[in-house]
């Protein structure tokens, strides 16, 4: 297993924070990480017992939200690198929403199983970076997704 350091999502300011799926302030959500791998991210999670489509397998709803999350964190991760930052450097980095999300499962995916996305960026304009990932339970790869990750628009920030 990969030993990682900081997650671009430790480094979100608190106002955008609380998504389900990566926000380290939702009590109840996945607090999904997105880390830096070599040249290519990674997001790792456990599912829980209550993640579950039918016994020993989980729902597709969570490899939709790691695919989800997994896609804006490494969209984040580039451009902030891209800016000349890493997470940890004191910077805030930039915070994307999802334009488009696919997801094609490829096989069931077990339950008690680490689940690791893998994932490749890259820029398609200047605000909008499309990530494509790689679900793994174990060494079985159970699904592929695509993000088109938007940076989050000013609007977002108003309040």
């Amino acid at each position: 297993m990969t030993e990682h350091k900081l997650a671009i999502q430790d480094e979100y300011p608190d106002d955008f924070a609380w998504c389900y799926g990566c926000g380290r302030l939702n009590e109840e959500g996945y607090h999904l990480k997105t880390y830096w791998n070599g040249d290519k991210t990674e997001t790792v999670y456990h599912p829980r017992e209550e993640h579950i489509a039918i016994p020993g397998f989980v729902y597709g709803g969570l490899i939709g939200a790691i695919v989800d999350c997994h896609g804006t964190g490494s969209a984040a991760l580039a451009l902030h690198r891209k800016n000349g930052f890493e997470p940890g450097s004191g910077e805030t980095p930039p915070r994307f929403v999802t334009g488009s999300l696919h997801v094609d499962f490829l096989k069931p995916t077990p339950q008690k199983v680490e689940l690791k996305a893998i994932g490749t960026v890259e820029e398609i304009h200047p605000k909008k970076w499309k990530v494509t990932s790689e679900v793994y339970a174990g060494d079985t790869l159970c699904a592929k997704g695509e993000v088109i990750a938007v940076v989050m628009p000013a609007t977002f920030t108003n309040k």
